[in-house]
């Protein structure tokens, strides 16, 4: 199975923690960045990083920085169309995405999500996991599953199909996955998987998590 390229998505403005990005916070010896790549890059065959601005920032982690195509901030679906239209410049036929915020998110995420959208003819798959009591969330489904819309495998078949979807003011991730019958795949392994850094209150979480997995 040829493996996907992987985009980082870092284009949010980060306002609970005060506006800069997560993902250059210090996690441990690293950053949270740091932990991503780490993390996603046996699992993809190139890397890019979404993000907006100075691009310099990221120097360090020699990754192409890819801006939002379309102004505005208009969620995470444009993070992924830049990917897409990145990802369809090297001749690629998907992309999986994750989250610059969050560092511990399955080491099999691409393995599973390739799995389960196998017989698709353009494979569209969300992240999701089981509902921990009194949990309650905007992502819910109707199968009662949390979904992680920033961790998802992305065709780029459908790139202009969600350049036009954006375009005409889409901005919630399920109403264009469903659209296209987008799967969601379970994942039920460790605490939290797809925790991620919000508040400051989480950067201590994840200092404390991060030590546990050392």
């Amino acid at each position: 199975m040829t493996r996907p390229l992987g985009v980082i998505l870092a284009g949010g403005l980060a306002t609970r923690m005060g506006g800069g990005d997560k993902g250059l916070l210090s996690l441990g010896d690293r950053t949270i960045l740091d932990h991503v790549i780490a993390r996603l890059a046996p699992q993809v065959a190139g890397m890019a990083l979404n993000a907006n601005g100075d691009s310099a920032r990221f120097a360090a982690t020699g990754l192409p920085v890819l801006p939002d195509p379309i102004a505005g901030h208009p969620g995470p679906l444009v993070g992924v169309l830049a990917g897409l239209d990145w990802a369809a410049g090297q001749g690629a036929q998907a992309i999986v995405t994750v989250a610059a915020d969050t560092p511990f998110f399955p080491r099999d995420l691409v393995t599973c999500l390739q799995g389960a959208t196998q017989d698709m003819a353009a494979p569209l798959a969300l992240a999701a996991t089981p509902r921990s009591e009194g949990e309650r969330t905007k992502s819910m489904s109707r199968s009662g599953l949390v979904r992680h819309p920033t961790f998802g495998l992305w065709p780029v078949a459908l790139r202009h199909d969600l350049r036009t979807a954006l375009e005409d003011g889409l901005r919630k991730v399920v109403l264009w996955t469903e659209k296209h019958e987008g799967r969601e795949v379970v994942f039920d392994t460790g605490d939290a998987p797809f925790f991620n850094v919000n508040t400051p209150e989480d950067l201590i979480r994840a200092q404390q998590m991060a030590k546990a997995q050392a």
